[in-house]
């Protein structure tokens, strides 16, 4: 299992330079003019897990494989977008077939960068991006529970979300909290563009990217239910052309602990309810991702799909028990390797081997 984040923002808060930092790549063009980026960007990065090392070390594995992230840099959004105006069409189309979206907001100054507003107001220009979205929704929903008024229903939840969606964008309302009230299955078939989990990014200066600033302290107070993630996209790209031990030294000396993307994809996992479990040997060790929650013949799934049709039990080791006790006879021996049935629910860091019969 993959998954797709959406990097959207207002022309000129840095998406390319932060997409190109994130992925450590040169593939998005950064230039101080607006709509830059016409076309999207793709760049797959490797979900950083130091358990893997670890795993891999005492499983005597002879490769590693991370889960991957996919970014997309997608053109910049300005008012009107949701009637056209830029390139707003083109903005809306792409950012449906992100899993996530993530706004980043310009939180710095500076007399250099043009900016299509005249004074750096994260939050107002947050507010564009949302009430653009909003509009776009309603707009598409408008036009479907027209027609599925003179269609018989076949999906009563969907038509009941939709509905309801409706009536509050009519109102101008937030339509946000309806995730937690239908199935995950249902949100995703609306395909509405404010019902997927966001990710507000706040764009700094290099000395704020540790305790933040004056901007970013007003986005955290209005956005307390949201990952707020800070990120200097400047420092990004200065740790990417370090080698490790020098980047490490470097982030030492600033005060960071960990880089942004460590930070954006943690973020990113709690957004979309995310867990990753673990499967190792001789060949290799591999992170998989599933949602949270899952059982297991879903976990086993994403591996293949035989694996669910003919799931008969899980070997199941806990991350902390697999160190301790030197891997998988050593938890064997000591009582720390449980055998679990379809409706054992997979936990993050579980090391598993599946059981099936095809």
């Amino acid at each position: 299992m993959s998954f797709k984040c959406g990097i959207v923002g207002l022309p000129n808060v840095g998406k390319s330079t932060t997409f190109n930092a994130l992925t450590k790549s040169k593939n998005a063009e950064a230039a101080n003019f607006p709509f830059c980026t016409i076309e999207p960007n793709v760049g797959v990065v490797s979900v950083p897990d130091e358990r893997l090392k670890k795993i891999s070390d005492i499983a005597k594995s002879e490769k590693i494989i991370h889960t991957l992230i996919t970014f997309v840099d997608i053109a910049g959004l300005v008012a009107g977008a949701s009637k056209g105006e830029g390139l707003g069409n083109k903005f809306l189309s792409h950012i449906r077939e992100v899993d996530a979206v993530v706004h980043l907001l310009r939180c710095f100054d500076s007399d250099n960068i043009q900016n299509v507003n005249k004074t750096v107001d994260p939050n107002r220009d947050l507010e564009i991006i949302e009430t653009e979205l909003m509009l776009a929704d309603l707009e598409s929903l408008e036009k479907r529970l027209d027609k599925k008024k003179k269609n018989k229903s076949e999906n009563e939840e969907l038509d009941n979300l939709l509905f309801e969606a409706l009536e509050l964008l009519r109102k101008g309302d937030s339509i946000n909290h309806l995730r937690n009230h239908h199935e995950e299955k249902i949100v995703k078939m609306s395909n509405l563009l404010t019902l997927k989990p966001k990710i507000i990014v706040c764009n700094t200066d290099e000395a704020s990217v540790v305790n933040g600033n004056e901007y970013t302290k007003k986005v955290t107070e209005k956005n307390k239910d949201n990952e707020v993630v800070l990120i200097s996209a400047e420092i990004e790209q200065q740790i990417n052309e370090l080698e490790a031990n020098d980047a490490k030294d470097f982030m030492n000396e600033i005060g960071l602990k960990e880089t942004g993307l460590d930070r954006l994809i943690k973020s990113s996992y709690k957004s979309l309810d995310l867990a990753t479990y673990f499967t190792a040997g001789p060949q290799e060790t591999r992170a998989w991702t599933v949602k949270r929650n899952s059982k297991a013949p879903d976990a086993a799934a994403v591996i293949h799909t035989d694996f669910k049709k003919g799931f008969i039990k899980a070997e199941v080791i806990d991350y902390e028990n697999y160190i301790k006790f030197n891997g998988e006879a050593g938890c064997r021996d000591n009582g720390k390797l449980r055998i679990e049935g379809k409706e054992y629910i997979v936990q993050d860091g579980d090391v598993l081997h599946f059981r099936f019969n095809t």
